[in-house]
């Protein structure tokens, strides 16, 4: 299946995974709560893994590598992992905010990227200016049948 029109989930596999990332952002922030850091670092990080957007300023190519980069559990997996394994509170909190604006993304309707545009997400096709997903549209943008 080509990135042009396909790959992206439909129907009720989509509800579950946007479901998966409301567990995620949840949990997160539960598991959070338990390092005893500082709830002000929660405004001040949670939007920190769209630095990772910036690729885009080199192409889609880079740019989809880039955000799928920083929006996958393996980064903020060795950052939790590292925390967990030193003691780092700090470096465990980074982490689990990191796995929550991941989950708050999926949530959301921003999946990872395909490399034909930012729009083209697994989750399914943004709609321009909106920056949501389209409920329950299996359309993509340009009107063709994903």
């Amino acid at each position: 299946m080509g990135t042009e029109t396909g790959g992206t989930v439909t129907g009720g596999p989509r509800w579950w995974l946007r479901l998966d990332g409301l567990v995620l952002l949840v949990g997160s922030l539960a598991l959070f709560a338990t390092t005893g850091e500082p709830w002000w670092l929660v405004p001040l990080v949670i939007l920190l893994p769209d630095a990772f957007m910036l690729g885009y300023l080199e192409g889609r190519r880079l740019g989809a590598f880039s955000y799928n980069l920083g929006h996958n559990y393996l980064l903020p997996a060795v950052v939790a992992g590292a925390g967990l394994g030193s003691g780092s509170d700090l470096l465990t909190a980074l982490g689990l905010l990191w796995f929550a604006h991941i989950g708050m993304d999926r949530v959301a309707g921003y999946g990872l990227k395909y490399d034909d545009g930012f729009g083209h997400t697994h989750l399914g096709w943004l709609r321009r200016g909106e920056g949501v997903a389209q409920a329950g549209s299996e359309r993509a943008p340009s009107g063709r049948s994903v």
